[in-house]
This record gives C-alpha cells, structure tokens and sequence, in this order.
C-alpha cells in the first residue's frame, strides 16, 4: 500500500530511482521493476550485498516497528535518510492494530507468539518522529505512512497536487489541434499558459504565433462561462494550498511549483495579499459561527454536531469546509477507501467513513471510521465489520449534491419510506436492528431502492 500511495501522490515515478531499504525477500522491488521503475533492493539479512548506495526515493515500510531497539530504531531511520536524494517514505504498523498483535510487552512493544517484536504507532507519533530524525517538515500521506522532503519545492509540489490536480494536456499532431489543447487549458484553469507550461511537443506547433495573437485566439474560442468558472476554482484551489502549506510552514514564492506561482500572479494582487486570505480563511475553521454558517449552506447532511458529506461532492464544499478536511489529512493521512467525511462543528474534528456498498445498498452498512482530532493531532480508527449490528445510512441522497444522477432515485426511495412511517421513531433506526425491526412493524420490505408492502403481513402500531 505505501508503495502505491506514493506512486498516485506523484513521490515515486519512472523517472525517479528508488531503494527499498529492509526489503526483506524484495517482494515490492520485483513489482516496482515489474512497473518500469528503477528500483533496488537492501536488506541486512537477505541482501547478497553489504553496501548500498543512495536513490532519489528511498523507501522504508513496515521496518521501524521490527526493531526493538529504540537507538538503532532512529538510527535506521537517519540511515535511509541520509540515502534519500529527494523523498523518503516510511511507514508503519499503528497502534489501532493492537487486537491483532497479541503477545508478551517488552521495551516499547510487544514480542509476538511467533516471536518477532512489534512497536505499534499512533499516527501523530510517526509523523513527528520522521520529523526530529530527519530535520524536515513531514506529511502524512495516509494512516502510517509519512512522507519527509529533501527539497522544499518537492514538498510544495505533493501539496499542490494534493489541492488542485494538474491541467492534462490534450495530445496534439497540428496546429488546430494544439490551439484546442491551449483554448482547454485555459477553460480549465481560467487563464492562460505560460510558455513553460506547454508540453515541449506543442511548442515546434505554436512557435509561429506571438504571445498575443495566441491569447486572442483562445479567449475567442473558449466558453467564457467556463473560464470564468475555473477561475473561481483555481483562486479557491490557491487559497486551500496556502492554507494547507502553512499548517507545516509556509515557503517563498520562489519555492512553490510554477503553475501556482502563475496562479498568484494572475489572481491575486501579490503573493502577500494571497497569504493574507489564506490565513484568514484558517482563523475561519475556529470561528463556531462562521463554520456553522458555512455549513449551513453547503452540500451534504447537517447534524446537531457535523455536517456529511459523500466523496463526490467535496469539491463542492465551500473553500473553508476543503481546508479544514485537507488540514485533518495533513495532520493524520486520509485513508484509502473512505466514502463519506464527517466535518465536526461541535470540536474540531474530521473523520472518514467507509461504507463500502453505499452505490448498491439503499441503508449501506458503517464497515469503519478514521478520525483526528485537530487539537491534539491525536487519530484513531474504529473498525465495524464485526459488529452483529452495524451503524446504518438513511436519507442517502442528502450526503450528495442535488444534481448527482443518483439522487432523484434515492430521494424516491426516502418519500416512500416516510409515508410508510419507518421514520417515526428515529431514535430506533440508527443501527441494522433497529432499522429491521421497524420495516417489521410496517410491514414492509426493500427491493433494491424500491420499498415494497410485504404479503400477508399487517402493518402495527
């Protein structure tokens, strides 16, 4: 998974070497090869080799929670590191695996019944401890998994991904073709390139053009509603970076990626200004009112305590609701598999829920939570799949945004079961029991999403 995770956040790629260190067996370097990437192998048992020698990508997974020796814990750490040209990427069991590792406690951890040693993390722990070894500010990527930069635009350039994913470039063989590729550009990102931006395959297609017959013939084609639209987008998606960059130290403008840069200059008046409504939007997160407010007019389901909303409609959250669930993945890793976010207002906390069958499943079943708490960095993890009588969704198209092409079937769904009354008492229908026990006194059944009268069984009081 850490390997993966890197792979999609943009850490490791082709271009990039990479040295797995503890490799063990070399399982992950055969499938790294096998993905086209430059990758080695070192481990100090299985290795055929003493030595090994530094990469841009350094991976350490799964290795700091085997040894039992705190001192040769950091050192093994700092060694990686010092191998590390550009990233290191280091993760780790945590501790909510500890109803899986039984055993006997010794030192800081436990030794297992196979006996191998296992020192579980919190979350927060392994981050600040990547952080004293390494000297740099690090970042969560996912639960038990950090990333630490060597350079500081490399850093920057994970967050910017993280807040507003790159342009993809149309492919272009002729001119006309390339002209679309820019008037699409600009339709997406509310202006237009800079020279540096342009794939280095456009440029022999456009080099006949100036700057300003090249700026004339794109605006005259693109929808201008579009370019207005992204343009909001991309000034909000330049705050969230801000606001997201500061919660682990802010850099010169010089530092952050080219496209950004570009970003300020053309929405904002300086960088300074940028940085001013950055930080004012982080101050918003703890304004009860403003957050309660912003809420309140906002996709997904308000509570008295949080505000839900599904994965597919969090790029319609206002900018301050997308900072506050970014600064909670920052601080603790969001996880893989989430289908909804909580946003707390009654604390400042964020929680992801999984609800696997959420597409499928008219009352889709709680299968685990992932919250931290923004106060104390503390994170924890609660797993369902056990449980005989699971949490359970109502109302599912009020998580989504009105035009979901789901929503109308769903909303049909939630009529017809309050004109059953399967809503009267909503104490009791929060959880599988509960829910089947007043389908039961209705008297009634689900097919898929449509609620049906069950033969021969009388609806009771």
């Amino acid at each position: 998974m850490p390997s993966r995770q890197a792979m999609l956040d943009g850490v490791l790629h082709m271009e990039r070497s990479v040295l797995d260190y503890g490799s063990g067996r070399g399982h992950d370097v055969r499938r790294l090869r096998h993905a086209g990437i430059d990758a080695t192998g070192w481990d100090p048992y299985y290795s055929d080799t003493p030595t090994r020698g530094p990469a841009d990508v350094v991976l350490l997974l799964y290795v700091l929670n085997v040894i039992e020796d705190a001192q040769e814990r950091e050192q093994t750490l700092r060694s990686a590191w010092d191998l590390a040209k550009r990233s290191l990427v280091v993760s780790a069991r945590l501790t909510w695996e500890s109803r899986k590792v039984t055993g006997l406690e010794h030192e800081d951890g436990i030794v297992t019944r196979r006996g191998t040693f296992q020192r579980l993390f919190a979350p927060s722990e392994l981050r600040q401890f990547v952080a004293d070894i390494t000297g740099m500010p690090s970042v969560m990527a996912a639960p038990g998994v950090v990333y630490a930069f060597r350079e500081e635009r490399d850093r920057l350039a994970f967050l910017a991904r993280r807040a507003s994913p790159d342009v993809k470039w149309l492919q272009s063989s002729d001119t006309a073709e390339a002209l679309a590729a820019v008037v699409d550009y600009l339709e997406q990102r509310g202006r237009m390139p800079q020279f540096e931006e342009v794939p280095q395959v456009m440029v022999p297609l456009l080099q006949h053009l100036s700057s300003a017959e090249l700026a004339r013939l794109a605006t005259k084609a693109a929808d201008p509603v579009k370019v207005e639209a992204a343009a909001r987008r991309t000034t909000l998606n330049t705050l969230l970076l801000l606001g997201m960059e500061l919660f682990t130290g802010r850099s010169p403008l010089s530092e952050l990626p080219l496209q950004v840069q570009v970003d300020i200059r053309r929405f904002f008046a300086s960088y300074k200004e940028a940085c001013q409504r950055a930080d004012r939007l982080l101050l918003k997160i703890r304004d009860d009112t403003y957050l309660r407010g912003a809420m309140r007019n906002s996709v997904g389901k308000l509570t008295p305590s949080a505000l839900y909303v599904h994965r597919r409609a969090v790029e319609r959250l206002p900018v301050v609701l997308r900072l506050y669930e970014h600064c909670g993945a920052v601080a603790a890793g969001r996880p893989e598999g989430w289908d909804l976010v909580k946003l707390h207002h009654d604390s400042r906390k964020v929680s992801w829920l999984s609800y696997p069958d959420f597409d499928s499943d008219p009352h889709p079943r709680l299968s685990w939570s992932y919250s931290v708490d923004l106060k104390t960095l503390d994170a924890s993890h609660r797993g369902h799949e056990a449980s005989s009588n699971r949490p359970l969704l109502h109302r599912k198209h009020e998580f989504l945004a009105p035009d979901y092409e789901d929503v109308p079937k769903y909303r049909r769904l939630t009529d017809a079961e309050v004109r059953a009354g399967l809503y009267a008492h909503p104490h009791l229908i929060g959880t599988e029991n509960g829910w089947a026990a007043e389908l039961a006194r209705c008297g009634r059944a689900l097919r898929g999403h449509r609620l049906v009268k069950v033969p021969g069984q009388q609806a009771s009081e």
